[in-house]
């Protein structure tokens, strides 16, 4: 198989003294916006440095205009005309209040999660004004600001013949570090973002591995797509189970990401569901929202994403992306309910239900990735109704057999915003998927929907010979409605930053354990910024 590489407001004291050591970068183009920050208090307001600079600029205009109009909310914006010559469109956000930080209850970093909701709004407000460039305040956190200005710019377009322009966005601080690694987690996210907006008929299982190569191979990745006779000389039975009803070709990508100062250290081992539409096979879905399953694929793009995302940055560690793909349709030959068959682990598989399909794929893929002996393995899949159910949208569900593994995801959603809620793996719900009237295992849970999510865990369980292993059932974070503001409506790319940022926490302990002193500066200091939100 080839393939191309192709309220009133006033300032107080403290924020003029500090905008003289900050340099800002302004614009005389007309067609320029600028987005700047203000904290709410009981009786006051405060601007940003950069919203300070810019009031001192236009000799006070940014107070009287604001003066207009009642006190900002958080998350809310305002536009403001002919603040002044450099700035003559100004958007002012609402940051909430100052010196937020993490909240245990809410488990997650408030005050990033302020600045990414703020900066979308103020986003949204200058698009459809017909602006050629939008700087962005980074509010005392670049990367957050970097986040939701560039999460709250994707547009799925690439289909429409008249697509609508889009103002390129910077940040309004020079030389800011954090802007730079915000615009590279956003990317990722976004490029997760459109292979699951992308139809099924285009993203078809070899265009999506044509995608990989075109966003991964610049960074150094490898990226090596396998055939149906590859997989079935490793006898990927349950895998090829679900592709017999389809007309396009299965493919298995397995990619590799090597850490500069990690040749040979183990790798992180990634795996992605990758079902480039499901139509559940015999046990047909419903019509309703089918159209929605060209995102069943989701823990697939989420994979790529977030192995951009560590590429990009240059993590030091290795990763191994494990992604199946394949199509589950209702063929002639296609896999029939009460069907066994022998996945790759020896284990004989009853299937009771074609629509449970994720599982099947996922079982070949856990142990041909368990075979590299990983350090960690992390699974994403839009595998459960069940999950869909139990959070909704507000956390993706995640069982896990480790301790560390949990306790350093955990950790990492409280800085994305992305988070994760632990669901139970335990041997009740094992029994429920090894009592099977034909076979080792069925893929229905004996006391079905009950438990779904729990008993789609411990299936996917016996496909598992690695200590650190994590599963991630992202059903219900798969689409966004109105639920993440700096998101907008459509297919979401969750939990793409929350995983890298895993991936980069998880390297970062693994080198401060062994070896402090080789550990570089900035990883140190991201290691200490992460966990200083729960600890």
């Amino acid at each position: 198989m080839a393939f191309v590489r192709t309220s009133k407001i006033f300032l107080r004291p403290h924020a003029l003294s500090q905008i003289r050591s900050v340099r800002f970068c302004g614009t005389s183009e007309r067609k320029a916006g600028v987005i700047v920050g203000v904290y709410s208090h009981e009786t006051e307001n405060t601007f940003t440095d950069a919203a300070a600079h810019i009031n001192n600029q236009s000799s006070g205009n940014l107070v009287r205009l604001m003066q207009y109009g009642d006190s900002l909310k958080a998350g809310k914006s305002r536009v403001l005309y002919g603040v002044s010559e450099e700035f003559p469109v100004v958007a002012v956000v609402g940051l909430g209040e100052q010196n937020l930080s993490y909240d245990p209850i809410e488990e997650r970093d408030e005050s990033k999660e302020a600045i990414r909701t703020a900066v979308a709004a103020g986003y949204r407000s200058l698009d459809g004004l017909g602006l050629k460039s939008i700087q962005v305040d980074p509010c005392g956190d670049g990367e957050a600001a970097a986040e939701g200005a560039l999460l709250a710019a994707f547009k799925y377009q690439d289909l429409k013949s008249k697509k609508k322009e889009s103002p390129s966005v910077t940040c309004l601080s020079q030389n800011d570090q954090g802007w730079t690694r915000g615009a590279t987690f956003a990317e990722g996210q976004n490029i997760a973002r459109r292979l699951m907006e992308t139809p099924a008929n285009i993203l078809t299982p070899t265009n999506f591995a044509q995608e990989a190569v075109n966003c991964l191979e610049g960074l150094g990745v490898e990226v090596m797509p396998r055939t149906y006779e590859w997989a079935k000389e490793r006898n990927m039975n349950a895998f090829l189970s679900v592709t017999r009803g389809s007309g396009e070709p299965p493919v298995f990508l397995e990619l590799t990401y090597r850490g500069k100062r990690f040749t040979d250290d183990k790798p992180l081992a990634i795996v992605g569901k990758g079902v480039t539409f499901d139509t559940g096979g015999i046990s047909l879905k419903p019509s309703s929202n089918m159209d929605k399953m060209r995102a069943d694929m989701g823990g697939a793009a989420c994979t790529v994403g977030s192995i951009f995302i560590a590429a990009a940055l240059g993590l030091p560690i290795n990763i191994k992306g494990f992604i199946p793909l394949c199509e589950n349709m209702p063929g002639s030959i296609a896999t029939k309910p009460g069907d066994v068959v022998v996945a790759s682990n020896g284990k004989t598989i009853q299937i009771d239900n074609t629509d449970a399909e994720g599982r099947l794929i996922l079982a070949d893929a856990l142990h041909y990735a368990s075979q590299h002996s990983p350090r960690a393995m992390i699974n994403m899949a839009t595998l459960t109704g069940a999950m869909v159910v139990s959070l909704g949208s507000g956390a993706t569900g995640v069982f896990c057999n480790s301790k560390a593994v949990w306790e350093a995801m955990h950790k990492a959603g409280t800085v994305t915003g992305d988070r994760v809620w632990k669901m139970p793996l335990w041997k009740h719900y094992s029994s429920q998927v090894t009592d099977s009237w034909l076979a080792d295992v069925n893929n229905q849970g004996k006391h079905k929907p009950a438990g779904g999510s729990c008993t789609a865990a411990s299936f996917l369980k016996e496909f598992v010979s690695c200590d650190h292993w994590m599963h991630m059932d992202i059903a219900g974070v798969m689409e966004n409605k109105d639920e993440v503001s700096y998101l907008g409506k459509g297919m979401s790319g969750r939990p793409t930053r929350t995983v890298a940022t895993f991936a980069e926490l998880y390297s970062i302990r693994a080198d401060w354990l062994v070896n402090v002193q080789g550990c570089p500066l900035m990883y140190i200091h991201r290691f200490l910024e992460i966990v200083k939100y729960v600890c």
